[in-house]
């Protein structure tokens, strides 16, 4: 459960009240949420993202790789690097694996009732379905944070983004 504070910060830095927050899943050593466990279910809406990212200094500078084009050479590897293929794929499944894993026992049950359990299998990092292609790396970049990601890690090492200073 967040404090009152928590969620103050958590709403300062997104700009609006916060939903669907199951916790915060990684933050910084003096205590400013970084990322933030979502609800598979949010108003009763699937919801598949597990991470969320909730720093505006990492989405500011995550912002500014996106637009850099680094996206699609980051794709282009994965094209053309099996290996770098087959650890991104596996960070897909293991991103599946830990939300049903992380889920909520009354979302998982209505997700059941609903008709949708395929959404949850089949939609990885990003809500993404094609395991192949790289969407959204700030849902990259949180997973990262929380876990083992090879995009997150490249952007570490490109970027230096583990080296930026975090604030409110």
């Amino acid at each position: 459960m967040l404090t009152q504070a928590q969620n103050e910060i958590i709403e300062r830095q997104l700009g609006r009240k916060p939903r669907g927050i199951a916790c915060i899943a990684h933050q910084t050593a003096a205590g400013v949420p970084t990322v933030l466990q979502m609800r598979s279910l949010v108003e009763r809406r699937p919801f598949p993202t597990l991470y969320w990212l909730c720093s505006r200094d990492l989405y500011r500078a995550i912002a500014e790789i996106e637009t850099s084009g680094w996206v699609k050479q980051i794709e282009r590897e994965l094209q053309q690097d099996e290996a770098l293929r087959e650890a991104y794929r596996k960070n897909h499944e293991d991103y599946v694996a830990l939300r049903w894993q992380l889920m909520d026992p009354g979302d998982r049950d209505c997700i059941e009732r609903l008709g949708f359990t395929h959404l949850f299998d089949q939609y990885g990092i990003g809500g993404i379905s094609q395991w192949d292609k790289v969407r959204c790396l700030h849902m990259q970049y949180a997973h990262h944070l929380c876990g083992d990601n090879v995009i997150g890690q490249r952007m570490d090492a490109e970027f230096g983004l583990d080296k930026l200073g975090i604030t409110l």
